[in-house]
């Protein structure tokens, strides 16, 4: 039986990316983001918040970025779509109770799915949420998952730069990003 993920959190940091679990190769290595096609490292960097490839296997150096890493549902499967409902439903409160001890200035959900399921909204945008979960400031990004074939690498890159501009202003992000909006379309895709 695989174990749960362990967070990589501390107080007070710009972002905390929130997945909607972990994936049975991650619980397994006890690394976030350990699928080989999993682009959230590559992303990350990519948008600017760290200054090199971040390898799984060093994901608690993610801290010194001033980032943290956690999941909505603790449990692990091969994919998302095998939770259900009255599991983010069970996650929801000790999630926000999680997201408030440590105050983060942002909380950025991968895949829609997540945050659906937690604020109880049927449709959102994404990029910046109009509420608020805490004090934090609430984004929805594309998933980075390789199953996730809806976006390219340049528009998760895109996606992930906008929240990287705002969670650390007057910062200069490592690729170019369009003005003309954050993506194409409206697929949800997580």
């Amino acid at each position: 039986m695989s174990e749960a993920l362990e967070d990589i959190l501390a107080e007070r940091l710009a972002v905390i990316f929130c997945g909607i679990n972990p994936g049975l190769l991650a619980a397994a290595q006890g690394h976030h983001f350990a699928g080989r096609g999993n682009r959230f490292w590559r992303t990350l960097h990519l948008a600017g918040f760290t200054a090199h490839q971040v390898l799984p296997e060093d994901d608690r150096t993610l801290l010194q970025y001033h980032c943290g890493l956690t999941t909505v549902v603790e449990r692990p499967t091969a994919r998302a779509d095998q939770l259900s409902r009255d599991e983010f439903k069970a996650a929801a409160d000790g999630f926000e109770h999680k997201i408030r001890r440590y105050a983060p200035r942002h909380v950025a959900f991968l895949g829609k799915a997540g945050y659906c399921a937690l604020s109880g909204l049927r449709e959102v945008t994404w990029g910046l949420q109009p509420q608020t979960l805490g004090d934090a400031a609430v984004w929805v990004l594309p998933n980075p998952s390789g199953r996730n074939l809806a976006f390219t690498l340049e528009q998760l890159v895109q996606a992930y730069g906008q929240l990287y501009l705002a969670a650390f202003p007057g910062s200069r992000a490592a690729c170019a990003r369009s003005d003309s909006g954050m993506l194409g379309g409206s697929n949800d895709s997580t």
